[in-house]
């Protein structure tokens, strides 16, 4: 491969050449102002992303209060993409800058493994939370606590890992990168390879997507019908839930405090970071895809440029989840703030309510067959 002028400010051409001396590729790589400043920002996303998760991971385990099946997972989340942060991202970076490969072609293959292997684990817990909110909020059963979660998130750190061990023994080909700013699954015929590549794409984007979006429609049409229920008939329903219960003291609907703005406050927080997935994850996916089946693509000049962009897109994930928790979950944000030192809380303290309230399955619904505990 010829070389770049890294002192010239303009886009380069990179030639691969055989060792016939035959052109056989070449591409456009970017200038090294914007190579600078996108490894720049890389590692400014790898500090903020060590960051933020590892105190969502802090959190979780240093307050007995905090270890609930939900949270138990969401840290699970965070860890895998400290790991993610700290054991692929930086090489990313180094390459980006030098447009070379410096970490030998053994390090290559277990590299892709480690990135698909931490990508899968956090796909996965994603989809676990996406199908128990779809299972509280549709099905009202609420049936995920801390034991079943454990189990959960030990079988899907199984199957993350037999998923994206073929790439690191040799079962699939891997390109060192020469037109890429990481190893890839590049462009290959071999029938196996592709199957591969394609069964792996799956697994990480269209399967979950297809299930989150479709518990998300659930979960949304659940909330939009029983939001209606309990304006058009808060009287009969409410009043004959509080007789139940036996709170005679409570004459008005209005002081059973189903937490609307609760509910919606919720579901929007699951909706952003299904968004986010599905914006982080969508250029990396149709990238790989068209890397692995097709030749002018892998072989165009604009491919390196392509993959940096969608390769520091799903990177930018990493970033994206802590900062989510934090807006939009009180109880990390409360915790947050005790773990940064005083010189750094400059943000003013969010106001909250200090009741609460309903059993997260009877949130959402104000019903004659439910009792609220």
């Amino acid at each position: 491969m010829t070389g770049c002028n890294g002192s010239l400010p303009q886009t380069c051409i990179l030639q691969d050449v055989n060792v016939s001396g035959v052109l056989t590729a070449q591409y456009t790589v970017m200038p090294i102002t914007l190579r600078i400043l996108l490894a720049a920002v890389m590692i400014f996303m790898i500090t903020i992303g060590f960051l933020g998760n590892a105190i969502v991971c802090l959190i979780v385990y240093q307050k007995p209060a905090m270890r609930s099946a939900i949270n138990l997972l969401l840290a699970t989340l965070a860890f895998s993409d400290i790991m993610l942060s700290l054991l692929c991202m930086p090489f990313t970076a180094v390459t980006i800058i030098t447009v070379d490969w410096h970490f030998g072609a053994h390090f290559c293959r277990l590299s892709v493994m480690l990135y698909w292997f931490f990508v899968l684990e956090g796909v996965s817990i994603l989809l676990i939370i996406s199908v128990d909110r779809f299972l509280i909020i549709v099905q009202r059963q609420d049936k995920l606590n801390p034991h079943r979660a454990k189990i959960m998130i030990t079988t899907s750190w199984l199957l993350s890992f037999c998923i994206s061990f073929p790439s690191v023994v040799g079962w699939t080909m891997v390109e060192v990168p020469t037109r890429a700013p990481q190893c890839v699954l590049g462009y290959t015929e071999s029938l196996a390879d592709r199957a591969y590549a394609v069964f792996l794409v799956v697994a990480v984007f269209f399967i979950p997507f297809g299930i989150m979006l479709y518990s998300y429609l659930c979960i949304l049409n659940t909330v939009r019908r029983n939001a209606v229920r309990i304006h058009n008939h808060a009287d009969s329903l409410c009043l004959n839930q509080v007789s139940k219960l036996g709170l005679t003291g409570l004459q008005r609907p209005q002081q059973m405090n189903v937490d609307m703005s609760f509910k919606t406050r919720a579901f929007t927080t699951i909706l952003i970071l299904f968004i986010g997935f599905s914006v982080c994850w969508l250029p990396h996916t149709v990238v790989s895809l068209l890397a692995v089946f097709s030749h002018r693509f892998y072989f165009s000049p604009s491919f390196y440029a392509v993959s940096a962009g969608a390769l520091w897109l799903s990177y930018l994930k990493t970033v994206f989840n802590p900062i989510i928790y934090c807006w939009r979950i009180k109880k990390f944000r409360e915790a947050c703030m005790e773990f940064m030192p005083k010189t750094f809380k400059i943000f003013p303290k969010m106001p909250g309510r200090s009741r609460r309230r309903i059993r997260p399955s009877n949130i959402y619904v104000c019903s004659e067959l439910q009792s609220s505990v």
